[in-house]
């Protein structure tokens, strides 16, 4: 399906004309381009044929009517052209027959289409040659009983323009058709094939760029040894001619076939940027089965692993928390724990059961939701990290696995906008909130199958029993030890202040609590400041 994806989209691309088009129009534009390319190509070919035969190469001595020749010549051309052109065209269109079928039907190729389109330009030059030394041999038989030189210089001069015209067909073959490839290599991946390699397409522009037009100096310099009497005059215009045709057919050779290398690195390399940006939905459109359709595949799998890797670091992420996340990648997850100073609150909801009861599933749901929603939202606006939650209580840790400045004072500042703001927004629902600070062990706890991140250690336990006191004992439900506002920055403890010593439950030692002072709940600015200051 990601591979349906990147064709959609890559077929509103340049490469492929306009947005939402379908197989069927792609098929029919292609078709015709095609046969305007195709014919164009020919003509030219022709009629440079023909005019360097009769114009620019010398005809050899001996011959006894080198008018009549020259108006033979001229008919058995037209007569061919009147009569290969329908062929050309019939055969043409029954090589594209796949193509058509293929586009005509909304259904995945099958193996003799996606070869139909894959080897579609490759055919088509074949064909061409075919034709082309056809002509090359029928006219050299012609011209046979009038002269051998004539034939052999007829004949030669038709297979080098059916060698340039051949070269130019397949490299437009090849690039009109990248709208069809692409939709046949987005319905599954294509197997390597030789013939479409950069080597083949280099070598084939090197022929018609350099081997051509040397071999027509090679021939123009031969005539001019064997043939009686020519002049310097035609050897000058037959090379100037040749010079003239292999700049002019080489540059533009050579473009096509530069331009259909590059644009599929081009196209890799404009995803590239896009990753970079940060976008992994960055893909390519692949046209091609050589070398270079399987770079445009491989960046294209690239960046199907990246959208997987980080779907999972964000799915990873959202259940054990960013942090948690981002330190196991960076440092790997082996099962312990190092020892550290952290605060942690704990927060828990007074009368869940009777909630339940008494209430739908739904509406606790979204209760339990919302009250959640809170709890993260200020958890992470000071700095901390949401260890776990158990049912209805919430564990949050200030400090572990990333240091903070000050642990003590953003988990007591945390606590007081939580125990506000629970006030203020969920009144239908009674949250008890604990805050201690001490030693913990921090660390993955669990098996190497399956494991989690958490915190153990005594402040977590006082924490627990200080929840379990605020919901009755504290006005603003919210109590805190006195060693974690001790351990606090000045300017969070000011807001607290201390009280008793009581034994909680489950435990031996004496905690001095701690309250916070009954003052104006925290302004946005104070949040904004304290959001900074982590």
């Amino acid at each position: 399906m990601a591979a349906r994806a990147v064709t959609k989209k890559g077929l509103h691309g340049r490469l492929d004309g306009p947005p939402g088009a379908s197989r069927a129009m792609l098929e029919r534009r292609a078709r015709w381009l095609l046969m305007v390319a195709v014919g164009g190509a020919n003509l030219a070919g022709a009629l440079f044929v023909l005019l360097f035969s009769t114009f620019v190469m010398p005809d050899p001595p001996g011959i006894a009517d080198p008018a009549h020749v020259r108006l033979v010549n001229l008919l058995v051309f037209c007569a061919y052209l009147l009569f290969g052109a329908p062929i050309g065209v019939t055969w043409g269109m029954w090589l594209f027959r796949p193509v058509r079928t293929f586009a005509r039907h909304e259904h995945d190729p099958t193996e003799e289409e996606r070869r139909g389109v894959l080897r579609g330009p490759l055919r088509l030059m074949a064909m061409q040659g075919t034709l082309w030394g056809l002509g090359a041999v029928g006219w050299a038989v012609i011209d046979a009983p009038y002269s051998d030189l004539l034939a052999l210089k007829v004949g030669m001069i038709t297979v080098l323009g059916g060698v340039t015209t051949c070269a130019i067909v397949y490299l437009l073959t090849e690039r009109l058709l990248r709208p069809i490839a692409a939709v046949v290599m987005a319905a599954g991946p294509a197997q390597y094939d030789a013939w479409f390699g950069i080597t083949p397409r280099t070598m084939l522009a090197w022929a018609l760029g350099s081997g051509v037009p040397v071999l027509g100096l090679v021939a123009a310099a031969v005539a001019a040894l064997v043939v009686d009497g020519m002049s310097l005059t035609q050897l000058a215009v037959t090379i100037l001619v040749l010079g003239g045709v292999a700049l002019l057919v080489g540059f533009q050779v050579t473009y096509f076939a530069a331009r259909a290398i590059a644009d599929p690195v081009r196209s890799v390399r404009e995803g590239l940027a896009r990753i970079e940006r940060g976008d992994l939905r960055a893909s390519v459109p692949v046209y091609d089965a050589s070398e270079l359709g399987r770079l445009q595949a491989g960046f294209n799998h690239m960046a199907a692993g990246l959208r997987e890797n980080e779907r999972l670091r964000d799915l990873f992420g959202r259940h054990v928390g960013e942090d948690v996340a981002r330190h196991a990648l960076e440092h790997g997850v082996v099962l312990g724990g190092e020892t550290c100073d952290a605060a942690v609150f704990f927060v828990d909801l007074q009368g869940s059961t009777h909630l339940a009861a008494t209430r739908p599933p739904g509406e606790v749901v979204a209760l339990l939701n919302a009250y959640f929603g809170v709890v993260v939202e200020v958890v992470a606006g000071h700095g901390g990290l949401i260890n776990k939650f158990q049912g209805d209580a919430a564990l949050a840790v200030f400090g572990a696995p990333e240091r903070l400045e000050d642990p003590a004072g953003q988990a007591l500042a945390a606590a007081r906008e939580l125990s506000w703001r629970l006030r203020e927004e969920l009144p239908q629902l009674v949250a008890g909130i604990g805050v201690s600070a001490g030693q913990v062990v921090a660390g993955h706890i669990g098996a190497e199958q399956r494991l989690e991140y958490t915190v153990v250690g005594d402040p977590v336990n006082e924490a627990a029993r200080l929840s379990d006191l605020a919901k009755t004992a504290a006005p603003d439900r919210l109590l805190a030890s006195a060693a974690v506002v001790a351990a606090a920055d000045q300017s969070e403890a000011a807001h607290w202040r201390l009280g008793s010593a009581v034994t909680l439950r489950g435990r031996t030692s004496r905690t001095r609590l701690a309250a916070p002072f009954r003052r104006p709940p925290p302004s946005g600015l104070d949040r904004v400041i304290n959001r900074l200051r982590r």
